[in-house]
């Protein structure tokens, strides 16, 4: 009785946090996690894209936003978003016409009757036009018009707010090894991990490619540790059912993450990922304490009992009253408002 009561009030105490434990084996294993692999988009970040720099080239940065927001006006791609969203102006329809999406390229427009093309570098390379070439920390939409490189927009994710207390907080809790895996550029991916202070980035990698690296770095682990896997996407799904254990932000993340992940975050703050494993060491040792006091006791009252010394009295406490003792131990998983 002891040591499942320990584990329920573990569980329980944990949904106090809005952190969903699936089983009292995924604590557990929580509790010796030594190695963190986090997904970036979504987890780490916020996953909503914001302009961080406008570069115009032959005109004012106005203009070349203006232009921009106009012709991406009638898409509803998330960066197009983020470029609405930074102009922030209301759109005069009458002047965009012949608007075109090209998929995984980009858009064009006449807007004032001049042609503005807004997309990747393939794009500019479709359509024979000399971009600024350089390798830059986010994802960049090149703008020309008519025929003429206009300048750039840089877009890029936002950390969330409590990414960084939470890499600093498994940190103090001897996690091993911080290791982050992204679709994004190294560099982008590199951006974040210093900022972060994470201890390994592996970018540009699909969905299979991050089944393969975790797969390595399984391999890596150490013989009694255990690997733990943050993600919310649902091409995270595989790799949150093949790590030790799987950990999904709820909030906002798809259904297959939170189907196939074994704790779930339901308010998507990463730093709840510490915290869960305060309540999984607690709920631990609380566990712990009950098997050997109600084991001890009992071993006890047997010895006293071969020599005679035991009456029923003490046959009654290591029954019943050990069981109280025990219940009421194990109430303390459920109190973790000091955590």
């Amino acid at each position: 009785v002891s040591i499942p009561l320990s584990f329920f009030g573990g569980i329980g105490g944990a949904s106090r946090k809005g952190i969903l434990v699936k089983g009292s084996n995924y604590l557990e294993a929580l509790a010796k996690a030594d190695t963190f692999v986090f997904d970036k988009t979504g987890t780490l970040t916020k996953g909503v894209f914001k302009v961080q720099k406008v570069q115009p080239q032959g005109m004012s940065e106005e203009e070349l936003l203006e232009l921009t927001a106009y012709a991406e006006n009638y898409s509803n791609h998330p960066i197009s978003h983020s470029i609405k969203n930074a102009y922030n102006k209301e759109i005069d329809h009458q002047r965009v016409s012949q608007v075109q999406e090209i998929p995984g390229h980009g858009v064009s427009a006449f807007v004032d009757g001049r042609e503005v093309l807004a997309g990747n570098f393939r794009f500019m390379e479709k359509m024979n036009i000399s971009y600024h070439k350089e390798d830059f920390p986010g994802t960049v939409v090149h703008v020309a018009v008519n025929g003429q490189y206009a300048g750039y927009i840089l877009i890029a994710d936002e950390i969330k707010d409590d990414a960084q207390l939470a890499v600093s907080e498994l940190k103090k809790a001897n996690i091993r090894e911080l290791v982050m895996l992204t679709g994004d550029t190294q560099l982008v991916g590199e951006k974040v991990s210093s900022e972060l202070g994470l201890d390994k980035v592996y970018g540009e990698l699909l969905p299979g490619d991050k089944v393969a690296k975790l797969e390595e770095l399984l391999a890596g682990k150490s013989s009694h540790g255990k690997l733990a896997y943050v993600g919310d996407g649902i091409n995270d799904a595989p790799v949150l059912a093949r790590a030790d254990i799987g950990i999904a932000m709820g909030g906002l993340g798809s259904d297959a993450a939170i189907e196939a992940a074994d704790i779930v975050i339901m308010d998507d703050e990463p730093s709840k990922i510490a915290t869960a494993i305060k309540i999984g060491k607690k709920t631990l040792k609380i566990a712990r304490q009950n098997a050997i006091f109600a084991i001890g006791i009992k071993v006890g009252v047997l010895i006293l009992s071969a020599f005679g010394l035991a009456t029923m009295w003490e046959a009654v406490f290591a029954d019943v009253g050990v069981t109280i003792l025990a219940v009421l131990n194990a109430f303390r998983a459920l109190n973790v408002g000091d955590l």
